[in-house]
């Protein structure tokens, strides 16, 4: 008994540094960054005022608020739907591979590793020196300048560049849900004669609805939190029209010196986070293998 008691003893001491670590930096954080979205701080002053709801009364008749939050929702909406389609696709076509897989998986992986700043200083250039020149060439007045500098293109534009980036883990991921489908389901498929999207639709699909809900909900997460692409390829331009509401927190904290209203809008952003996320999560929980 005191055997298994000092086991299990031991076992808890090795999650108390991690315990400690989570609570400093993230949970003690997001209660203080709450607390200060009900005052008046500027970030720098040692001293505030608490003002209650004022601050999300301010922007919830904030137009560029609203707009903003239309920009990040266009931007999520076509990340979500480029990362879940374009890693699904890379999965089945590399988990289909017979040699080099292993390297292959590895050249795919690459961009993961690569920090979000590089990319997006190495795709301006592709925008601005390379784009133009092959616009030009096929004739296409759309691409006559970088689509950066265009409002009406450029959240695709940073879009294209994040999916880049993005689509490597979710493709490890569906790899590893496609290796856990038993392969017994495809011969006895393959006997009854069941065609390739057939046996995708009834054998694939549902076990890959676990991995699937994780991809999706780590994708909405993104979208919603993008900042680093949008701010490093345009600052938020043209015109605002990638004014992603991580920029417009950023510009609130640290430009606009309103740290508070700052606050109130990751706050926001939490909720709206965590809402989505269990709407998917509910949603997806209703198929798949159980």
């Amino acid at each position: 008994m005191i055997g298994k008691f000092l086991e299990r003893s031991t076992y808890f001491l090795f999650t108390v540094p991690a315990i400690i670590l989570y609570t400093l930096f993230f949970a003690y954080a997001v209660i203080v960054g709450i607390q200060y979205s009900f005052t008046d701080w500027n970030g720098i002053s040692s001293s505030y005022n608490y003002v209650g709801f004022s601050n999300y009364v301010e922007l919830w008749n904030n137009p560029n608020f609203r707009d903003s939050l239309l920009v990040t929702g266009k931007y999520a909406v076509m990340l979500v739907a480029g990362v879940m389609s374009l890693s699904l696709i890379l999965a089945l076509s590399l988990n289909s591979l017979k040699k080099l897989q292993t390297f292959t998986k590895s050249i795919y992986f690459v961009p993961a590793i690569i920090s979000a700043v590089t990319i997006s200083l190495i795709w301006d250039q592709i925008f601005v020196r390379v784009i133009p020149p092959i616009g030009q060439a096929l004739n296409i007045m759309e691409l006559f300048q970088s689509p950066l500098a265009h409002p009406k293109y450029a959240l695709f534009a940073v879009v294209i560049v994040n999916i880049w980036q993005a689509v490597a883990l979710p493709t490890l991921i569906f790899i590893a849900g496609l290796q856990s489908v038993p392969s017994e389901l495809y011969e006895a498929g393959r006997i009854d004669g069941a065609s390739t999207f057939n046996r995708f639709r009834y054998i694939t699909f549902p076990f890959l609805i676990p991995t699937i809900t994780v991809n999706m909900v780590l994708a909405i997460k993104s979208g919603i939190t993008s900042f680093d692409y949008a701010y490093t390829l345009t600052g938020g331009g043209p015109i605002k029209s990638t004014n992603v509401i991580g920029i417009m927190i950023y510009n609130d904290a640290f430009q606009n010196l309103k740290f508070a209203m700052a606050n109130a809008e990751s706050v926001i952003l939490f909720i709206v986070i965590a809402v989505l996320s269990f709407i998917q999560i509910k949603l997806t929980r209703k198929g798949g293998v159980h």
